[in-house]
């Protein structure tokens, strides 16, 4: 399996969807770190973590946007999968390497999603 002892992190504000994304990402083999629900601690566990190959990133955390999330993983380059209510052109244009996985999706979206953006 792709995911099997991938170390994913999740950055997702809303507990209920963090969980389900947890257990999904588990079933599919991989080490979850997270869920973490904010810009700040998000940025804390990127810059305390060894390694994460690739991070599920919600774009809008509590009210606020998480580009400053996205612009530290490009500066480290990790990969990682905007999921995300908003279809934004811009988004993508700043970020070409990362994909948007638009909510709602289906699990099976997310994980070839991530698959994607995974070396």
């Amino acid at each position: 399996m792709p995911l099997t002892n991938r170390r994913i992190l999740v950055v997702e504000d809303e507990y209920m969807l963090a969980q389900d994304m947890l257990l999904e990402l588990q079933d599919a083999g991989a080490v979850v770190i997270g869920p973490e629900p904010s810009v700040a601690r998000a940025l804390m566990r990127i810059n305390e973590e060894t390694t994460i190959d690739a991070v599920v990133l919600d774009v809008n955390l509590g009210g606020e946007q998480a580009f400053p999330v996205a612009d530290a993983l490009v500066a480290k380059r990790i990969p990682f999968v905007f999921a995300s209510g908003y279809d934004d052109d811009a988004m993508t244009s700043r970020y070409p390497d990362a994909v948007n996985c638009a909510k709602p999706f289906s699990f099976r979206t997310l994980m070839r999603s991530l698959e994607a953006v995974l070396p």
